[in-house]
């Protein structure tokens, strides 16, 4: 029973820190279900990847009922992005079966290497977005936005880290879209490839329904609580401190 309510309490501030900052679900996630609820990085990598396909549907269908989603723009990401998730599950397979439970460090040191990369990115996201407001935005290029899917697409499917902090940035760096849009097109994005991923990793085993189903209970009045705060609290401080704690979580990924 205290395990359950630790799953659930997970769940809750994971969904309030989201709510409230905006930080993607699978950065803030997976390193609590590694060090603090001790989760093999294989199992939680799965479990991670059908958690945040759970928790982005209501966004995206809000986001879809707006009028704020390119809709071509999320067929070229994932014309990418699933092939490239396929061919990350397999590889991390294919590790497993060469070094057995060695691939849970190879886990670590890739999600230690993002948590250092993505945190340093969101940092310098205002700047990004300030540089970038000005130009005019281009929906040119279907080719190089279906690599912006395959390069996320093999990292969500060997971390679950990715689906919406790294395709955002590179939205946002090539190809300017307006915020709204990019943030629209991103998370419905978000549902295909992590949805893709989770259901490989849930038929291989990698997946625990039950801490999903925890996690769910705690982090939708998490969100919905987090939600309401970002209105009332200064988001810029707190994404920072968030960014921070991420930085120091790679770092003793790395160097554990």
């Amino acid at each position: 029973m205290e395990l359950l309510t630790a799953k659930i309490l997970v769940g809750f501030v994971v969904g309030v820190l989201i709510g409230m900052s905006g930080v993607g679900g699978g950065v803030l996630l997976l390193p609590v279900l590694i060090f603090g609820l001790r989760v093999p990085p294989i199992m939680a990598v799965g479990t991670d990847a059908v958690f945040n396909f759970f928790t982005k549907i209501p966004a995206s269908l809000m986001h879809l009922k707006a009028g704020t989603v390119r809709r071509k723009a999320v067929l070229a990401l994932a014309v990418g992005s699933v092939p490239g998730s396929i061919a990350g599950v397999k590889l991390l397979m294919y590790i497993r079966q060469l070094y057995g439970d060695g691939v849970n460090n190879f886990i670590k040191t890739a999600v230690g290497l993002l948590l250092i990369i993505i945190p340093t990115l969101m940092l310098f996201q205002k700047r990004i977005e300030d540089r970038v407001a000005n130009r005019v935005p281009t929906m040119k290029g279907w080719a190089g936005m279906a690599m912006i899917g395959l390069v996320a697409g093999v990292l969500v499917g060997m971390t679950s880290v990715g689906s919406g902090s790294i395709i955002m940035m590179l939205l946002l760096l090539f190809y300017s879209l307006p915020p709204k849009m990019n943030v629209g097109t991103d998370i419905l994005h978000a549902v295909v490839l992590t949805g893709v991923t989770g259901l490989m990793h849930f038929r291989l085993g990698n997946v625990d329904p039950g801490l999903v189903v925890s996690l769910l209970i705690g982090s939708i009045p998490g969100g919905l609580l987090g939600s309401h705060f970002a209105t009332r609290m200064p988001m810029l401080w707190l994404r920072r401190i968030l960014c921070a704690l991420l930085l120091l979580t790679g770092a003793r990924m790395l160097w554990a």
